[in-house]
């Protein structure tokens, strides 16, 4: 019965825009959570066949709901360095506080596109929500060991040590020293120099370099040439000698011709540099290449150590944690020096839309979705890591309001119909009276 058929699309209708009610309603109470995708509700019609071309038989409608993954809300500056948000696609791996604290196996794998993370009293960096951070843990040497990006073999929930000291040891040294041409010459006293350096040992204390310029004095006129000997305070024992020749011509006079080794590491002239063993650990000693005026040199009779540079420092404090845009966190220590700690990949699927959504903001894969690939942040389809940012959510308040009057002049529509199929039955009924 046609009349029949109007009443249930009434009520079909009813239930559509209480639908589409409760999307607008969970979108405006959450237009202030951070990293929220707005839901929405679409409409599709039936289409009943039969009765005829005379007769019309209303089908109504269905509604089918889903999150936008997929849009980004506007990113907003913080204070706290590990607030993370990315500038584009992708999403950061988490996991959840109870299955790391009951850590049996591998751990369930979640995703999301933002989260303020902070460490715990374990020093484990999670949100208040127990989202925890995943990553892939550095080597010593601050390298990522390549892990298969597929799946998410390799993480682990990202771990930091507010009392964690560190050593960073000297490994390069630089020297910028002017000899007096006039020692070299027939006659000189042949005094030799000495000038000293620190470098900073394997167990962050600080060790002395020592190195003595004696001169080579000829019978007659001059010879430009040196030997220099250097010194570890930590055995005591010469651990290099050396004879360095000078250019006297008009084009290279004062620079380096040639050194010749006598003991310790051979000197390359390609690098300019001397292989140092210490007892605090290997050193490579620039000190110029020849024919350059920016290492040894050789001129008037002024003795000049001018400019010793090196890395290292003494033993450091961690004082804060940073994350660059490639998603490499980064331990910053009181001593000026940084430690590459962690990597955290970002995650992309085929299809965010397919995700499945679950508290606090967070997404698992599911088959619509399509399988997870890890990333390098900023590679790829994948955006840039932000540190001090939070996402906001996608919600578009105006718009919501916009459609909550739309959806309730349509609700109050639908319920008019059934209001006035309710009066022709009435009227029908009165016709057998």
């Amino acid at each position: 019965m046609t009349i029949s058929s109007s009443l249930n699309a009434g009520v079909a209708g009813l239930n559509a825009n209480a639908t589409r009610l409760a999307t607008i309603a969970d979108n405006i109470a959450n237009s202030g959570t951070y990293g929220y995708k707005r839901a929405t509700t679409d409409f599709h019609s039936l289409v009943m066949q039969g009765g005829g071309a005379s007769r019309y038989t209303a089908g109504g409608v269905r509604s089918t709901s889903m999150r936008l993954i997929d849009e980004r809300g506007p990113l907003v500056a913080t204070t706290n360095s590990t607030d993370l948000s990315i500038d584009g696609r992708g999403f950061l791996p988490v996991t959840n506080i109870e299955s790391v604290n009951n850590a049996s196996g591998q751990l369930p794998l979640a995703l999301a596109t933002t989260g303020s993370f902070r460490p715990d009293t374990s020093g484990i960096l999670r949100t208040d929500t127990g989202h925890v951070l995943m990553g892939w843990a550095a080597l010593p040497d601050g390298t990522i060991p390549s892990y298969a990006r597929d799946s998410a073999t390799g993480l682990e929930p990202v771990r930091l040590s507010t009392n964690q000291f560190a050593n960073n040891p000297t490994t390069l040294m630089g020297m910028a020293v002017n000899l007096p041409a006039t020692a070299t010459a027939a006659g000189a006293p042949g005094t030799p120099l000495d000038m000293s350096a620190e470098y900073f040992g394997n167990l962050g204390t600080s060790e002395t370099l020592s190195m003595t310029f004696a001169p080579v004095i000829p019978a007659t006129g001059q010879s430009n040439e040196w030997t220099m000997t250097i010194t570890d305070s930590v055995s005591g024992s010469v651990v290099g000698e050396y004879t360095m020749t000078f250019n006297d011509s008009q084009s290279q006079g004062g620079t380096l011709a040639s050194i010749t080794t006598i003991s310790g590491g051979a000197y390359d002239p390609l690098t300019g540099t001397i292989p140092l063993a210490l007892g605090g650990g290997p050193v490579s000693l620039n000190i110029g290449l020849p024919g350059q005026v920016d290492g040894m040199t050789q001129l008037s009779s002024t003795f000049s150590p001018g400019t010793v540079s090196k890395n290292g420092s003494p033993v450091g404090n961690l004082a804060g944690v940073e994350v660059d845009s490639q998603g490499y966190l980064h331990a910053v220590y009181d001593q000026g020096f940084t430690r590459r700690l962690y990597q955290i990949p970002l995650i992309d699927v085929a299809n965010p839309n397919g995700l499945i959504s679950m508290n606090n903001e967070s997404y698992a894969v599911s088959p619509a979705s399509g399988g997870l690939y890890l990333w390098d942040a900023g590679d790829g389809p994948t955006g840039a890591m932000v540190g001090y940012a939070r996402e906001e959510s996608s919600t578009d308040v105006a718009r919501e309001l916009t459609q909550l009057i739309q959806t309730q002049r349509a609700y109050s529509s639908n319920a008019k119909i059934i209001q006035t199929v309710d009066e022709m039955l009435q009227e029908t009924t009165n016709i057998k009276r």
